[in-house]
């Protein structure tokens, strides 16, 4: 592992290299905060998939992109003497200390529930109205009520055992159910949504990630049709030429694998 000292001047070399490249690239003297938002985005996603693979080198890699991008950033801020990588670096230290008076400060902490409440209630304190603030608006909506739940938790709105959290899964079900049989669309799609966010708020109480789950069966469903696809290409038979019974051959065989 590098020293500390190696550490810093391997991220000096970045900026010198951002420098260069902000003053001799045509691509990178184009950018703008706006046109490298959606490429951000996409390295997060990377990033993402890496650690869902638990492709340590693969991580490495794409913690760089993403690293790039923060300092590309405040190289555009400094641009405009509104920001630099110092002052950025700076903002989150000062509200890390800000954030953790249980080790910067007097207050003690049982355990990370306690934690995470005091970070809810200080982040009020900083002027914030709502809880709720700190959510994106632009994140997925499956990320997004996770974040939902686990915030409002921070504040004690929250299911006290998980029995009753499985009672209001099936409480949602039922009621889509009986908008299923009446046939409105608006009402069924109203409740299916209830239904995943119930769902979800479940997750939670099983200690289980469900962007992270759903992404698991995800590829492993992904993997299992690629299979399919394979041996259909070694009949020399189209997919749509195949009985549904002869798919699920294929199908049980890519499970035991």
């Amino acid at each position: 592992m590098n020293t500390r000292q190696q550490q810093l001047q391997a991220f000096n070399r970045l900026l010198d290299i951002m420098d260069d490249l902000r003053e001799k690239c045509p691509w990178d003297k184009k950018q703008t905060l706006e046109s490298l938002r959606h490429l951000t985005i996409e390295e997060t996603y990377e990033l993402g998939d890496a650690i869902l693979d638990n492709d340590l080198q693969e991580i490495k890699k794409e913690l760089g992109d993403v690293l790039l991008h923060i300092v590309f950033y405040a190289k555009i801020g400094s641009e405009t003497n509104a920001f630099d990588i110092g002052d950025v670096a700076n903002s989150i230290c000062e509200k890390l200390i800000d954030r953790h008076p249980h080790i910067y400060g007097d207050v003690v902490v049982a355990n990370e529930e306690e934690v995470k409440q005091n970070w809810e209630k200080l982040k009020l304190k900083e002027g914030k109205k709502s809880v709720l603030e700190g959510v994106p608006k632009s994140l997925p909506a499956l990320v997004k009520a996770s974040r939902i739940q686990d915030k409002v938790k921070g504040v004690g709105f929250d299911w006290e055992e998980p029995h009753q959290v499985w009672d209001k899964v099936q409480e949602e079900l039922n009621e889509l159910q009986v908008e299923v049989q009446a046939g409105n669309q608006d009402k069924i799609e109203a409740e299916f949504g209830d239904v995943l966010f119930s769902m979800i708020n479940y997750a939670r109480f099983l200690n289980v990630n469900p962007e992270d789950a759903l992404e698991r069966t995800n590829k492993k469903f992904i993997k299992r049709f690629q299979y399919l696809e394979s041996k259909a290409t070694e009949l020399g038979k189209p997919l749509m030429d195949m009985t549904l019974a002869e798919m699920d051959v294929f199908w049980e065989e890519a499970k035991k694998l």
